[in-house]
């Protein structure tokens, strides 16, 4: 199964117009495609109160409004990485934001988006090629953070992408997402483009869905990149998810195939294992329903023609559980 894997944040309101050709059932699923409301937009979040803020085994101080700098990255662990070129750290004003500002400095990525860490360099330059021509694009045409993503694709120099892309695969990626199969889930929201637990501690039914949310929602919120995450998936979708990986289930080619038998890439194609459930069942997603073409995913299309959302969730929970 040939995946797209780079990250580019692809947010969903669950009021955002779905493709004409889609049912009701077959629309995109919100918890996968998470949109802040307007009410958590950036304008609302607390204002810098001016205070350092600290993270787990970190020397490092910042404040608020130093965390929230895209050309001028918050690096709370900068031993936990390689020395990273200026694009990764501080972008390009006005328009080319840091890369390690979304996917973090160590590449680990977040639900919104991706990690990149040990990604293929060449898989990379090909996603941003992708993006450059218009092959690459979220379903929903007005989602404002794939927008981003295209803008930079197309204001970022090939010198700096091809910087970027040598920097991330040169990281091995680590363990980052914890998957949990359970019949309930803390009830959340949606904020800062990924759910949240509610305050209240509510439980609710997780249905046929995955619910992928911060371990320390504080520490997330201050993008430190050493605070992961825990996706909670239905009971069964792992092992549901290991025969279609494995064997395809008689609907598909087997992922494994393609991605290896650890799912941990062959060649330029990516690596599945430990990586965000949410970001591949949006891939999944939109790949199945022509959003995404391009090179890398000619073969992706008449792999994922015959599956179905849950289909989606159990491959994403399977690769997600495996170590990357």
């Amino acid at each position: 199964m040939r995946m797209a894997i780079l990250g580019v944040l692809a947010p969903l309101a669950s009021t955002a117009p779905a493709l004409a050709a889609q049912t009701v059932a077959d629309a995109p699923p919100s918890w996968a495609f998470s949109a802040d409301p307007p009410a958590v937009q950036p304008a609302s979040r607390p204002p810098d109160d001016g205070v350092p803020k600290h993270v787990a085994g970190s020397a490092v101080a910042l404040t608020l409004a130093q965390t929230r700098d895209p050309f001028n990255i918050p690096d709370w662990h900068p031993s936990d990485h390689p020395a990273a070129p200026d694009i990764v750290m501080h972008g390009r004003k006005p328009a080319v934001l840091a890369c390690g500002y979304c996917h973090l400095p160590n590449g680990q990525g977040r639900p919104e988006n991706a990690s990149l860490a040990g990604l293929p360099a060449d898989y990379i330059l090909q996603q941003i090629r992708d993006l450059r021509s218009g092959a690459r694009k979220s379903s929903v045409s007005d989602l404002k953070p794939p927008a981003l993503m295209v803008g930079i694709a197309k204001a970022v120099s090939d010198e700096d992408v091809e910087k970027a892309a040598a920097y991330f695969a040169s990281i091995k990626p680590r363990p980052w997402i914890r998957v949990v199969e359970t019949e309930t889930v803390p009830r959340t929201h949606i904020a800062g483009f990924m759910l949240v637990a509610d305050a209240s501690g509510t439980a609710e039914p997780i249905g046929q869905r995955i619910v992928e949310t911060p371990e320390n929602l504080g520490q997330t919120e201050l993008r430190d990149s050493e605070s992961g995450f825990v996706a909670y998936v239905p009971k069964g979708s792992i092992a549901e998810g290991e025969r279609l990986a494995k064997t395809g289930s008689g609907k598909s080619t087997a992922c494994v195939a393609c991605h290896g038998p650890d799912l941990r890439g062959i060649g330029s194609t990516p690596a599945l294992a430990g990586r965000s459930p949410s970001y591949l069942v949006r891939q999944l997603y939109d790949i199945r329903h022509g959003a995404r073409g391009g090179p890398s995913n000619e073969l992706m299309q008449s792999v994922v023609r015959n599956l179905n959302q849950d289909d989606f969730i159990a491959v994403a929970a399977y690769a997600a559980s495996r170590s990357p």
